[in-house]
């Protein structure tokens, strides 16, 4: 009787400890209870570093244990999204990204599937990009940019941040639906392009909201347009893309992923946190700082808008014939 006894202890007390949440010595230890590393695809000092230093800084108070963020840039995103995937899939490594990632993904078809292999956790927050013109550009609307690019032999020209990044891919998509001709000149950096933007050696860019910013108030450049649907908060008296090209869009999100075969336990933990990070008032502040509307929201509803993201870019890397340089 007595092993029967023993089999019979050892099921209720396995129940309980489900019922309770606790982990027996036979499961696997609480998460987290290790460091934590968190890959970031891009150098230091950009939008999605430092984010990811304050959401990991929440992540550390939150649950415990060090989120440590690891700067593998290189290729667009591609060397840290590669990381990323081939990581064990057990909670200590995941990887904060942005929008570039399904950008990346459409053009360099990497040997390795991001879209499959990599998993969303949660969303951070969203930013436009800014339809932005040097002054010494006539153009004082998108439909005046569009007319004028109609009269330019071989194209207007604008600035890029490298062959297949977000502001490439933005602005090939609305020369597509605009049905013009836009010439890109790429820089390796933001930095690089906004220099020469700011020199009136290139004309035209759609960059990201925050580097742009600064130099709206002075003149120095002039917004044409945001490419959100609606008006931005930050900019209310600047109009939409989609006002004169219907139906373009394009946001710049950040948010946080993980190798694909994560527990699901793990995945609703740190999107449970994340989303309580995106009320506390401090780092409401910094996003909206930078121009981002917090969103947060479920892992499913976030996969919904890489799925899309990917699906669109696919479709103008083809249409464009952009080839990896």
């Amino acid at each position: 009787m007595k092993p029967t006894i023993r089999r019979v202890s050892a099921i209720a007390g396995a129940v309980t400890c489900a019922v309770l949440g606790v982990t027996t010595p036979a499961q696997s230890q609480q998460y987290p209870s290790k460091v934590v590393r968190v890959i970031v695809p891009f150098a230091p000092g950009g939008g999605s570093d430092i984010t990811a230093r304050s959401f990991s800084q929440k992540l550390s108070e939150y649950l415990g244990q060090q989120y440590i963020v690891d700067n593998r840039g290189g290729a667009g995103g591609l060397i840290g999204m590669e990381m990323t995937s081939k990581a064990p899939p057990d909670g200590y490594t995941i990887m904060m990204m942005s929008a570039s990632f399904a950008a990346t993904s459409a053009l360099r078809k990497p040997a390795f599937d991001p879209i499959n292999s990599i998993v969303p956790v949660a969303e951070f927050g969203y930013t436009p990009f800014v339809l932005t013109v040097h002054p010494s550009l006539p153009s004082k609307t998108t439909k005046e940019l569009i007319a004028l690019s109609r009269t330019i032999k071989g194209g207007l020209s604008y600035a890029g941040t490298g062959t297949g990044g977000a502001t490439h891919l933005a602005t090939e998509l609305f020369s597509s639906m605009a049905k013009i001709k836009m010439v890109p000149i790429q820089y390796k950096s933001t930095g690089a392009a906004m220099s020469d933007l700011l020199s009136g050696q290139v004309p035209v860019i759609i960059g990201s909201l925050l580097p742009v910013t600064p130099h709206l108030a002075t003149g120095r450049l002039r917004a044409l347009a945001v490419t959100t649907t609606k008006r931005w908060h930050t900019l209310p008296n600047v109009p939409t893309i989609a006002d004169t090209v219907p139906g373009y869009e394009v946001v710049l999100w950040f948010g946080t992923m993980a190798p694909r075969g994560t527990p699901q336990p793990i995945i609703d933990q740190l999107n449970a946190a994340i989303n309580k990070a995106l009320k506390d008032p401090a780092i409401v502040k910094n996003l909206e700082g930078d121009g981002m509307t917090p969103s947060g929201g479920t892992p499913q509803a976030f996969g919904e808008r890489i799925r899309k993201d990917y699906d669109r870019w696919v479709r103008v890397v083809k249409e464009a014939d952009i080839k990896v340089e």
